[in-house]
């Protein structure tokens, strides 16, 4: 599927004047080792999920670069002019230039470091970029006015009004500029570029000298990426924590690494998916299902007495493919045995409502969480936000379980029944909008303590992936690099979404909890349970925030990402609008975020506010919570018109809404069932905003349907 995260290269062979390693910058500057170190450059991609190597000596070679996302090339220099690393040339020889040239073209990204009088430090970077149409410029910029600390040399750059979203399209959608609000270039060269789709990220001001040339570009290459700055000392170690070149650095890096290279699909397992006894189990259960009624049994009253013998003859053939894939799956032994006896049995007993509970309690996913397991799972059952009826349904699925996902849930979020998976085959059941596979779907005699509950991170990834990229596209959003890189990238995106179920699943038992509308199967207004998943992927983002503030993993950022493009795009305009909760807490979120200026929709163009989206989403989180904890001490009738009353603050209600008439307008003395069927079912419908997005979108939103990681490479899905 590729590697999630980008593996950046360090050029320390042609006499650069930085080092990512300590020990070196420490040799090249006793003194004053972070004026020769990007050590903290290296540590916060590294933060990030990158891995960071350093290529210290030899030529650049098509084997060096292999597997690389991107190579940094860091001011090459003479000796004589600045403290380097002392190892090889610092020209790339003209088979060098070639194959560097050839990896970007190929998918690779550079970023390049220049600096002030470029031509005196011995190097040919000129000749490198040359081949890119970007110049470097033999000076040194000077700014009486736009500088740091009165240096003029110390130049503060002039960014693009309105950052980088005006640029974004000819960098792919990317905004370069996100969260970047000011950077200092320190005896700055400057840059020319006679591509016309290179981009100016940055250049020097009116008051400069020389004016209005470019200080950093950067320009889509054949299938790779380029980013030039003409200086280095912004992002060295003393300065990388400086006005927003932490930022800038990242969203470079993130960019260049996201050319062609970036994975797009998975690969299934060949093997199962190819075995003929598993086509003739998926043959076999398909043609059982077109003989079940909605409640499971063999409608007889449809096709005739005879439809119990077509079945069991189909049950015969079920039990006879379990029993020769059974040992691919031999941890699955007790649960395929006992599969094959509850078939037998509901055959035996004249196929009518089927009886499964006890396969069901020997199968126990949870007990086996280890990454890339594989699973043979068929059980009479419906598939939430997919089939109602309870047929008879084969799927086989992949357990995703990596080590860091496995540590976070032994050490931060405990959850023994959590079970993220991803599809590599399925019955007709599944070509459906559902995206998980839980215990109490299947058709049963009573209802047991269930031990877990699996979600599919594939197709969720998936669809959040294309439902994004539409949005974006269609809204003119230009996207930070690392959020452009989740959308690309099905393998990160898919772990985002195992880290963001895993929180967002045990926080319907954490917490300040006047009513849990899932687990006590009570009918409730709808935006009760709109406000309960809203609740749930609202903490999810704010513990994503932790942990990206904590460094603890770089799914923290892309969490935040997820749970905010989800729900602004995919959530609203999927489904019917009866009762759709989970789309009235994305409407929510819209509202809120647009009424505190956080979002914007101007000139048909949705723009947002990077600096200010993790604290005003915590801040509705909270919100959120107050509502709860108050509802403590309310009744559960108070608790439901306080609920409305808090939507209804954000998204407007119904015009014919009762219940926006407040308790007065009420059947307050009769039972609560009466004050449940007077929710109207579109008791808050979409604002204008999202009625032109479902139009441009509903083609996106359909083609999302039965949809896995497999289907964006045409594999078996």
């Amino acid at each position: 599927m590729g590697r999630p995260f980008p593996s950046v290269l360090f050029d320390e062979a042609h006499s650069e004047a930085w080092s990512i390693r300590p020990e070196t910058a420490a040799q090249m500057n006793p003194g004053l080792p972070a004026d020769a170190g990007y050590t903290k450059a290296a540590t916060a991609l590294r933060e990030r999920g990158m891995q960071v190597d350093p290529h210290t000596e030899g030529l650049l070679t098509r084997a060096s670069l292999a597997g690389r996302d991107v190579l940094v090339l860091a001011h090459p220099s003479d000796g004589m002019w600045e403290r380097v690393t002392g190892v090889g040339s610092p020209k790339l020889t003209a088979d060098e230039i070639d194959t560097v040239e050839e990896f970007v073209r190929e998918g690779g990204g550079l970023v390049v470091m220049a600096e002030n009088e470029q031509d005196k430090y011995g190097n040919n970077i000129a000749d490198l970029l040359d081949r890119f149409g970007v110049q470097t410029v033999h000076v040194t910029v000077q700014d009486t006015v736009h500088n740091h600390n009165g240096v003029a040399r110390w130049v503060r750059a002039q960014l693009p009004p309105g950052g980088g979203s005006g640029l974004a399209q000819k960098l792919g959608g990317a905004d370069l500029l996100a969260r970047v609000d000011g950077a200092c270039f320190y005896r700055s060269g400057a840059l020319a570029t006679t591509n016309p789709d290179a981009v100016v990220l940055a250049k020097t001001s009116e008051t400069a000298d020389p004016a209005g040339l470019p200080l950093a570009v950067a320009a889509r290459i054949g299938r790779g990426r380029l980013v030039v700055f003409a200086d280095s000392d912004l992002f060295g170690d003393d300065s990388i924590a400086e006005y927003d070149h932490l930022a800038l650095w990242s969203n470079a890096i993130t960019w260049a690494a996201s050319g062609d290279q970036s994975a797009d699909g998975g690969t299934p397992s060949v093997e199962i998916v190819d075995d003929p006894e598993w086509l003739v189990l998926k043959e076999a259960v398909t043609s059982i299902r077109d003989l079940q009624a909605k409640d499971g049994a063999i409608d007889t009253e449809t096709h005739g007495v005879e439809a119990r013998d077509a079945a069991a003859a189909h049950v015969e053939r079920c039990v006879n493919a379990i029993a020769q894939l059974q040992p691919r799956f031999r941890h699955d032994g007790d649960y395929l045995d006992a599969a094959v006896t509850d078939l037998r049995r509901w055959r035996s007993d004249g196929f009518g409502v089927p009886d499964f509970l006890d396969s069901l309690m020997a199968f126990r996913p949870e007990l086996h969480r280890t990454d890339g397991l594989e699973h043979l799972v068929v059980f009479p059952m419906y598939t939430q936000n997919g089939n109602p009826n309870r047929n008879l349904e084969a799927v086989v699925i992949r357990v995703v379980w990596p080590d860091w996902v496995a540590a976070l849930e032994a050490t931060r979020y405990d959850n023994a029944m959590f079970v993220p998976i991803t599809f590599i085959d399925f019955t007709a059941g599944y070509d459906t909008n559902s995206a998980v596979l839980f215990p109490e779907t299947v058709a049963m005699r009573e209802v047991p303590t269930f031990t877990w509950g699996g979600i599919f991170c594939d197709r969720e990834a998936t669809r959040f992936r294309r439902v994004t990229a539409a949005a974006a596209d269609t809204l003119r959003l230009a996207l930070p690099p690392a959020a452009g890189r989740l959308v690309d990238n099905q393998a990160l995106a898919q772990n985002t979404f195992v880290l963001w179920d895993l929180i967002h699943d045990r926080t319907h038992s954490h917490g300040d909890l006047p009513f849990d509308p899932f687990m006590i199967k009570q009918r409730m207004p709808y935006w009760m349970y709109s406000l309960e998943e809203l609740r749930c992927d609202l903490q999810a983002f704010r513990q994503a925030v932790d942990l990206e503030t904590e460094h603890v993993t770089p799914y923290g950022e892309l969490v935040q990402y997820a749970v905010l493009f989800d729900r602004l795009f995919r959530f609203p305009i999927t489904g019917d609008r009866v009762r759709n909760y989970d789309g009235l807490g994305g409407q929510l979120l819209f509202a809120y975020l647009h009424k505190n200026g956080v979002l914007g929709w101007t000139d048909n163009m949705l723009s947002i506010e990077w600096p200010r989206v993790a604290a005003a989403v915590v801040d509705l989180a909270t919100e959120v919570e107050t509502l709860y904890r108050d509802g403590i001490d309310r009744s559960r009738v108070g608790h439901w018109l306080a609920g409305h009353e808090f939507v209804s603050r954000f998204v407007a209600p119904n015009p014919r809404s009762v219940w926006a008439q407040g308790a007065t307008a009420l059947p307050l003395d009769g039972p609560p069932k009466g004050l449940v069927d007077l929710v109207l079912p579109d008791e808050f419908p979409l604002n204008v905003f999202y009625e032109a997005l479902r139009r441009k979108l509903g083609d996106v939103i359909d083609s999302t349907r039965g949809i896995t990681a497999t289907a964006t490479t045409g594999a078996n899905v």
